[in-house]
């Protein structure tokens, strides 16, 4: 039963998680294409942003599943007071709220794009935002890539390589 656990969360790990990384961190760079001055804010122009936008909420929401995989393996393997495991949970947490942070950024750069009345105003501040999104995706990958060390080092683990 660990094997099978562990197995469906790398696996969660890599086809739920990694979508959402990409997705999010290349959403800031098509965004700053349409948020241009000169920018295609119709809704062909901005087609790739708003399917960026989809899988990055859509994989985020089902990512769930990776943390939920990893408790119960740890649980089977009697490591979840371990201080590598505990780290990896706080660091899953940082990126939970980095990720939502990021889809709330999303979520206000589609809104201003659907809505045909926005304030010419409003534009010129999300593209302005734009550095601290791409910021905040890169901290989330960054976030990942150590969570994944932990996992495979497992620091003190008598397993540990």
């Amino acid at each position: 039963m660990t094997k099978l656990l562990l197995s469906l969360h790398v696996l969660a790990a890599i086809l739920l998680i990694g979508p959402a990384t990409v997705a999010a961190s290349l959403f800031p760079r098509f965004a700053r294409q349409a948020l241009a001055p000169d920018g295609d804010r119709t809704k062909a122009g901005t087609s790739g942003l708003r399917v960026l936008h989809r899988i990055t909420r859509v994989y985020s929401a089902i990512s769930v599943a990776v943390p939920a995989f990893g408790v119960a393996t740890a649980q089977r393997m009697g490591v979840l007071g371990d201080t590598w495991l505990v780290i990896s949970m706080a660091l899953t947490a940082v990126a939970a709220v980095l990720l939502g942070i990021a889809v709330f950024s999303q979520d206000a750069i589609i809104d201003a794009l659907d809505t045909p009345d926005t304030d010419p105003a409003v534009l010129p501040k999300l593209h302005s935002g734009l550095p601290r999104l791409a910021m905040i995706t890169g901290l989330f990958a960054l976030t990942w890539a150590i969570v994944t060390v932990l996992m495979i080092v497992r620091p003190g683990s008598t397993t540990g390589a």
